[in-house]
């Protein structure tokens, strides 16, 4: 999966933007903001790291 196509999935179910990292992006969801993931900024993002990304961030998966 590309890294824009699920940036923008995040987006769309409610989670935003945190801060950078020095290899990450860390989004949060709007809903329970204190758990912070790291998104890693490759091109491609597997689709077993997508899922993780979404369960832990607790939206649908991709």
């Amino acid at each position: 999966m590309k890294q824009k196509d699920l940036i923008r999935h995040l987006k769309k179910h409610g989670c935003i933007f945190y801060k950078e990292g020095a290899n990450h992006s860390h989004y949060i969801n709007i809903k329970n903001p204190s758990i912070k993931v790291p998104v890693p900024r490759h091109k491609e993002i597997s689709d077993f790291l997508a899922v993780k990304i979404c369960k832990e961030l607790g939206i649908p998966e991709p």
